[in-house]
């Protein structure tokens, strides 16, 4: 993604804090005040929809699961910012309509996707053992059921190292050659960390993480995600995380349309207006998808109609590019996202999604039937740019893991380098398949499976990123798509998979502009 690596360090550093201050380890720290007593939240006790402003055990059980899945917020029972923020990201996450509001949908999904466990800590901190091992529990066991999910073991994360978790953790050592004792030192520790994950840019500028004003000339995570923000209020920025003359300019215009007092700088009024909400809905979330060929869709889906059929259709054309909020309603919006797809393919543009539409918006890019590796090199962007859209957590992502034989759901893991696999697979450009950035890169070095490195990139290549720099592209902090344009100077874009949605929301499969001269290590790699 585009945050840079001293932004990465600075969320790591605050991650950290907030933990040591959820357990109340801080050296001198007072004693926190208890929280009410968690409660259920789908008991009488707790209200239909729980919302910001709230404090009650419900909030209390509501941190609970949202740490579980590493929102890494203090336990206090009181519904705040930081944990309307991590509503926010957990809806987003799990293709829930991104209200805030805590209804029976998001209740569902919380408690259907793992119960609480301990707030998450890296296994590196001096939090954790030296070497964690059967019988502990608490965050730091959390962290380390996280990191194994991500390498596709099926295992719960409840902070509990019990005998399931030992199984992971000898299955890994196993497989990445370490000695196999079942406990985890600093030489498992450090390979569990060695994966293709990119820097986050969901850094909430309202946090402590994020300066009291964001003005021009800063850079970093705080600023990539204000450029989202403001895509997400009608502004067209590329999120690079640099606050320049265009960010400014946006930032502007957007105080002017707010009422807010137009001086350029991001403070809290103006981090309150981008917040804002944009719907309701109790949290419930869009209708559930239809297939619009099914006997229960209209011939003829058009304008005005609600339902599983509009969800599904929203889905799809954002799969396509569009960037829609996918609430299940046939409004303005969508009825221009059908005729831009209808406009694009050819065919009819009359706004009603008929049985050409829906044909053409289910029609999907097929593996050659018999690929020979190297001879579909031609076809690498075709079959890249075809998949923008595409959210982090659908079945179409997660179909991208067949490639290198991952039944696992993309929001539990990496993905961008199983994305140029899946790719590479559709094509028949190269037989190599990894999930790791670090194995794309030694191979193309080595010259092998039709890869190589090139200094004149070409749309259709691949692009490695090592964020920290080093030139070695391990350690956790390296990225990896295939490139689109390239301008003839520094600057290119690409196309990437588990990267930020320019416009916010779920990551996906999205178009970047990209730079040579950033402060990270870039590298090219011919498939031919």
């Amino acid at each position: 993604m585009s945050a840079r690596p001293g932004w990465r360090l600075r969320t790591a550093v605050f991650a950290a804090t907030a933990a040591l201050l959820s357990a109340g380890t801080l050296v001198g720290a007072a004693p926190a005040t208890a929280a009410p007593a968690a409660v259920r939240l789908t008991s009488a006790s707790c209200p239909g929809v729980i919302q910001q402003g709230q404090v009650s055990g419900c909030v209390t059980e509501l941190q609970n699961l949202l740490n579980a899945h590493g929102a890494g917020l203090v336990v206090d029972g009181s519904f705040g910012a930081k944990t309307l923020y991590a509503v926010r990201e957990y809806q987003a996450s799990t293709a829930i309509a991104v209200d805030g509001l805590v209804g029976a949908r998001t209740k569902a999904k919380l408690y259907a996707t793992g119960g609480s466990a301990p707030a998450p800590v890296r296994l590196t901190s001096s939090s954790c053992p030296a070497n964690i091992v059967q019988g502990d529990k608490g965050g730091c066991v959390t962290e380390l059921q996280r990191l194994l999910r991500h390498f596709g073991y099926a295992i719960d994360v409840d902070g509990d190292f019990g005998p399931a978790t030992n199984s992971a953790v000898r299955a890994f050592q196993s497989s990445n050659g370490l000695s196999v004792d079942g406990q985890v030192g600093p030489n498992t520790k450090r390979e569990l960390y060695d994966t293709d994950e990119s820097p986050s840019t969901a850094l909430d500028l309202r946090s402590a993480a994020c300066p009291s004003n964001i003005v021009q000339g800063q850079s970093g995570g705080c600023v990539a995600t204000l450029q989202a923000l403001l895509n997400g209020k009608g502004r067209h920025l590329d999120v690079d995380g640099e606050f320049g003359p265009l960010t400014l300019a946006a930032v502007r215009s957007f105080q002017y349309s707010a009422g807010i007092a137009v001086d350029g700088e991001v403070g809290p009024d103006t981090k309150s207006g981008l917040y804002a909400n944009i719907s309701t809905g109790g949290g419930n979330g869009a209708p559930a998808p239809v297939n619009l060929n099914s006997a229960s869709c209209p011939g003829n889906i058009v304008k005005g109609q609600r339902g599983g059929c509009v969800t599904e259709l929203q889905s799809l054309l954002n799969h396509h590019g569009a960037d829609l909020a996918v609430d299940g309603d046939f409004g303005p919006l969508t009825d221009s996202a059908v005729r831009d797809f209808q406009a694009e393919k050819g065919l009819s543009v009359d706004g009603q999604v008929g049985p050409n539409t829906k044909a053409a918006l289910y029609g999907a890019v097929t593996p050659p039937s018999t690929p020979a590796p190297g001879g579909g090199y031609g076809r690498m962007l075709d079959v890249a740019a075809a998949e923008v859209g595409t959210v982090e957590g659908s079945a179409r992502a997660n179909g991208y893991g067949s490639a290198v034989g991952l039944s696992l759901s993309t929001s539990n893991y990496a993905w961008c380098a199983t994305f140029v696999s899946w790719v590479a697979k559709q094509t028949g450009a190269s037989s190599y398949r990894s999930t790791y950035v670090s194995g794309w890169v030694k191979q193309a070095r080595a010259g092998n499976y039709h890869l190589s490195v090139t200094s004149s990139p070409q749309p259709g290549d691949i692009v490695a990123f090592d964020w920290n720099g080093g030139n070695d592209y391990t350690g956790g902090h390296e990225h990896i798509g295939i490139v689109r344009t390239v301008s003839g100077g520094s600057g290119f874009t690409t196309v990437e998979g588990n990267t930020g949605n320019p416009n916010g929301g779920s990551d996906g499969v999205y178009v970047k502009t990209r730079s040579t001269g950033s402060g990270y290590d870039v590298l090219f790699i011919r498939v031919r």
